[in-house]
């Protein structure tokens, strides 16, 4: 029988139909004479037609014999679901995969490493500049090097160093600003073999903390991991053939500066290869793998042979460098100023209460300390005899795919072999469309018109699928219920998923009830299955154009239903939607829809805490309701057809709290304002509405007010995050007068041939001090002394500059200077800054200690003293 020709089955059938129904039936008898042709069956071998029997009446054509009713298909398809979220559930538990033998010479201490942990956590909070970080982590870090140096085998030699270096950069993060530090502090520990080295690699911490907050996973478990792992390294009996440098940086915090200390000016720093940086977005659970390189694919590679739990991502690299996500880390300094590649770290999970009094050690499971020893240590090692890092210049061209599959092992090949198997993919795609497109006119017109039509009523339901979800965003937004999901995040999955999966069924059940009325359930299944294959295979061909190595998700969300539809053709044929094809349809769909919820819980285990602190101009629900609608579209798509086949809020609030006095000066030096207050920032975009019922005074009549002709409308910006947070409070409340004042003063006003004017300032004051500059109309700013002399302006045209120091540093003496076009009555700049106590006596006010504690215990105010003095030059 020719495959041209039309089945005898199939003529009898049409047969009867016209002559009972008259011509009109017949566009159905093609549909169904299309569905029926055949397919190369990859799994099963050779060729195949499909007999139709018992079709005496439409409603019998429509099922023949599928037996799938729309409530079976719907609980089959959630319990699928559900089993596979569980599956990922369960390998996210599993901490470390492979037996450790603990406490072994030779082995990674978990146990020990958590005693380093909570003795640093003990301190307190260490802000850089303060005794707590300067004198008390310092000094119990280098009582331990010494203890760990006592006890080091003979073949290693270890050097330690106390840097304490002074510098200036300018950086584009947060919309670009300067940064400052004088006298800040590095621990710095080389450990190599007894003859030299010549080449280096690097493992980076930081044991710095935010204000108020211990830090244990951010990022003094880092720290005490490294620790151990310098103790294993020193007393191995194995030689290292590379140098190993044990970076503990003491001003991270600061927007990487002591990273930048270090790499821009430490001698050890030109031995250094390659680098490794722990990191932390959350409290634990398993460090993920979230940049490498740039380039460089044999870090991967050696990461890939010696880790012993592997957690890495391609796709978080991707996402992490398109800026999605209001974060950095020093990867950044040594890829920049070092030009180093490295791999870079971060525990992820849990990142509610990153950056509160909550991170405390006793949050960290000693599994998630023993996993991620084991892993940096076993990279460590094999970094440091690999023969690759005295020759990694060879190396450094080309990027690779990498993933971990379910934390048992990675899959990493080069992006240019990625390549290659996506268009081979998409040429299989190719070949399985258009054997159906190129089948003779008569049937070929039909199932064109029918796959485009269906693809426009998919495209018609995902939009206004997100839509709806977007609609009731705003709505929850509008009506002060923001966030509610942020204590259950289930909640949210309950609220925007079901509405999307409501308005996804709901369009194509009108679909199939209004417009497919004559075509069988089988035909119109093969067609939706199709139209899915075509938007995959679409997405594929575009993220690989892009030159994305995140593409092979898309390629294997074409690549794995296409053999599973190829193999299960033959019976769905013969039998129809049943049981056989039904197991065998899901079994073929395991990997992918696998692999995306494993993606998905990622995805959401990072972007949920972030949505609660991304400030108060970006609704969270909106961004939300987008990314779920995004997640449904991807997971119902190959479930589409079966719509067709059946038959018819741990919630914590971050606010930013500071007590303040600020002063304004006119161009004669005169003070023209002052006014004290507590000035309240709240980091959701809900503000304070959940904390008035709580604390009345707090209301809209404080709402702070822009002063319009001040650099960042007058306030002390910690940092420039004003763009990100516009809703702001200022309580009334008595000046401060903190013991140590900080003192400004301009040292000299020179006028220069080229007609500009040449400020210098002179600063003294706490650790952290912010400067803000705004030129006049008629003036630029032209130059200064800070970062690589040119200026940086951030987001609204202001100028800021982020200071801080270690103890014992001098004056901040710099200059500045304004291009001047035009004379102005007013002067041609005004200069701000502003002097943040974190730490010490000065740090505490009795009005901020009483407003503290009538804040809820669901809140975690972050609060100090602030003065800020304002001048017109």
């Amino acid at each position: 029988m020719e495959w041209g020709s039309e089945p005898g089955a199939v003529r009898r059938h049409r047969i009867r139909w016209e002559r009972r129904d008259g011509p009109a039936a017949a566009p159905q008898l093609e549909r169904e004479a299309l569905a029926q042709e055949p397919l190369a069956d990859v799994c099963g071998g050779g060729t195949r037609t499909r007999k139709r029997s018992g079709e005496g009446s439409g409603s019998a054509s429509r099922g023949a014999g599928t037996g799938l009713s729309e409530a079976r298909a719907a609980l089959g398809l959630a319990l699928y679901l559900l089993a596979l979220r569980a599956l990922v559930q369960l390998s996210l538990q599993q901490l470390v995969v492979r037996g450790t033998a603990v406490g072994h010479r030779g082995e990674f201490d978990a146990r020990q490493a958590r005693d380093y942990l909570e003795h640093i956590t003990s301190i307190g909070p260490r802000t850089t500049g303060s005794p707590e970080n300067e004198i008390l982590t310092v000094r119990y870090l280098l009582e331990q090097i010494k203890l760990i140096e006592v006890q080091s085998n003979s073949l290693h030699r270890i050097s330690v160093d106390v840097q304490r270096p002074t510098g200036s950069f300018s950086i584009d993060f947060l919309g670009g600003f300067t940064s400052y530090y004088d006298n800040i502090t590095n621990v710095v520990v080389k450990l190599e073999p007894r003859d030299g080295a010549q080449h280096a690699v690097l493992a980076n911490c930081h044991f710095d903390s935010v204000a108020n907050s211990p830090g244990a996973s951010d990022d003094a478990v880092s720290c005490s991991v490294m620790l151990e792992v310098l103790r294993v390294l020193s007393t191995s009996s194995e030689a290292l053939h590379h140098a190993v440098i044990f970076l503990f940086n003491g001003a991270e915090e600061n927007v990487l500066q002591a990273s930048h200390g270090f790499i821009t000016q430490h001698p050890w720093a030109s031995l250094i290869r390659a680098f490794i940086n722990l990191e932390a977005a959350g409290v634990g659970g398993k460090e993920l793998v979230f940049q490498t390189g740039p380039e460089n694919p044999w870090l991967v590679q050696a990461y890939v042979s010696a880790a012993k739990h592997p957690f890495a991502s391609v796709v978080a690299q991707e996402v992490f460098q398109s800026g999605i996500i209001p974060s950095d880390t020093d990867f950044r300094i040594y890829r920049d100023f070092g030009n180093i590649p490295g791999i870079d770290l971060a525990f992820i999970e849990n990142g509610y209460i990153y950056h509160t009094k909550y991170d405390t050690a006793d949050r960290i499971l000693t599994d998630s300390i023993q996993r991620a020893g084991d892993n940096i240590l076993a990279v460590l090692k094999y970094l440091a005899t690999s023969d690759m890092l005295a020759s990694s210049s060879k190396y450094q061209h080309g990027n690779m795919v990498f993933f971990d599959v379910l934390g048992l092992f990675v899959i990493a090949y080069p992006s240019r072999v990625g390549s290659i198997i996506n268009y081979m993919v998409v040429m299989a795609v190719a070949l399985y469309l258009g054997k159906k497109l190129l089948q003779p006119q008569n049937k070929t017109a039909t199932y064109t018109k029918d796959f485009f039509c269906g693809l426009g009523i998919t495209l018609i339901s995902w939009f206004t699928s997100l839509v709806t979800v977007l609609i009731i965003a705003v709505f929850i937004s509008l009506i002060g219920q923001s966030l509610s999901w942020y204590n259950h995040f289930y909640v949210s999955v309950c609220l925007y998923g079901t509405a999307a999966v409501a308005k996804i069924i709901f369009i194509h059940t009108l679909a199939k009830r209004f417009h497919y009325v004559n075509a069988s359930d089988q035909y119109l299944g093969e067609v939706f299955f199709d139209i899915s294959l075509f938007v995959h295979c679409g997405f594929l061909t575009a993220l690989t154009y892009q030159g994305l190595c995140s593409a092979f998700i898309s390629a294997v969300w074409v690549a794995f239903p296409l053999l599973t539809k190829l193999c299960v053709h033959k019976d769905f044929k013969q039998h129809g939607a049943g049981g056989k094809f039904i197991a065998f349809y899901l079994l073929g769909m395991f990997i992918p829809y696998l692999y995306a919820l494993y993606l998905i819980w990622a995805v959401f285990e990072m972007f949920t805490p972030i949505l609660g602190r991304s400030g108060s101009e970006i609704p969270p629900d909106v961004v939300l309701a987008s990314i779920l609608a995004g997640c449904t579209m991807i997971l119902s798509s190959y479930f589409i057809n079966f719509i067709y086949l059946a038959k018819s809020t741990k919630r914590t609030m971050l606010t930013l709290t500071l007590h303040m006095t600020r002063t304004f000066h006119d161009l004669d030096g005169n003070v023209v304002k002052r006014d004290s207050g507590i000035w309240i920032n709240g980091f959701d975009y809900t503000g304070m509405s959940h904390i008035t019922p709580h604390i009345p005074e707090i209301n809209d009549t404080i709402r702070a007010h822009c002063e319009e002709n001040a650099p960042l409308c007058g306030f002390p910006w910690y940092l420039p995050v004003h763009f990100l947070i516009r809703k702001n409070w200022y309580l009334p409340a008595p000046e401060v007068s903190p013991k140590e004042p900080a003192h400004f003063r301009l040292v000299s006003k020179e006028q220069t041939p080229w007609d500009s004017v040449k400020l210098t300032f002179e600063a003294t004051g706490p650790s952290h001090m912010s400067f803000y500059v705004r030129t006049h109309k008629g003036s630029t700013l032209s130059q200064w002394s800070l970062g690589n002399g040119t200026p940086v302006t951030s987001k609204g045209g202001d100028y800021f500059v982020f200071y801080s120091h270690g103890l014992q540093a001098s004056a901040w003496q710099f200059w500045i200077e304004v291009q001047v076009l035009e004379e102005q009555p007013e002067g041609v700049v005004t200069v701000a800054i502003a002097a943040h106590y974190l730490s010490g006596e000065d740090k505490r006010s009795s009005p901020l200690d009483a407003l503290k504690e009538k804040f809820p215990d669901w809140t975690f105010p972050s609060a100090w003293v602030c003065t800020y003095n304002l001048f017109v030059f």
